[in-house]
């Protein structure tokens, strides 16, 4: 009997909440990320380099760009420089010539940056999550997907 309630329970449809992250896709700079549930689209940006997704207390970006630097790395740093100008205090960096990623706080914010190279390392692709220290047990598992998800989606170099 436990077994046939389980094998029901199994066949039950998840919840909407498990099915509601959607993709967004740049064709520009030719990456895609999944985008969480309740995240709302605030438009793409005037010249195509991404998207701004918020919620009442969080807010995701997500934009691709050229790499001005010399090179990935160096734009990762210039990147993370940037960050530090805003008064974040970077609290975790990590980095190879194909991805990055760091965090750091201000105030009771948290900021998690995550970078990956794209056409042989002249673009990359990138998101930036700026949500509350309170929401950050929430946010842990928003982080890895995003993390996992954002990925090269085929754009022309």
């Amino acid at each position: 009997m436990t077994r046939l309630l389980l094998a029901l329970l199994l066949l039950l449809p998840l919840p909407a909440t498990a099915a509601e992250w959607n993709h967004y896709t740049n064709v520009r700079f030719g990456y895609g990320i999944d985008v969480p549930p309740g995240f709302v689209p605030q438009g793409e940006a005037d010249n195509g380099d991404g998207k701004v997704f918020r919620t009442p207390t969080a807010t995701l970006t997500v934009f691709g760009g050229n790499v001005t630097a010399a090179d990935f790395e160096s734009e990762v740093v210039q990147r993370q420089r940037d960050a530090e100008q805003d008064k974040w205090a970077i609290t975790y960096q990590v980095s190879t010539p194909q991805k990055a990623s760091w965090s750091g706080k201000r105030g009771a914010r948290i900021l998690y940056a995550r970078m990956i190279a794209l056409c042989a390392g002249t673009q990359f692709g990138s998101f930036a999550l700026d949500y509350s220290s309170a929401d950050r047990q929430t946010f842990d598992a928003v982080v890895d997907r995003l993390v996992a998800s954002l990925r090269p989606a085929g754009g022309s170099c």
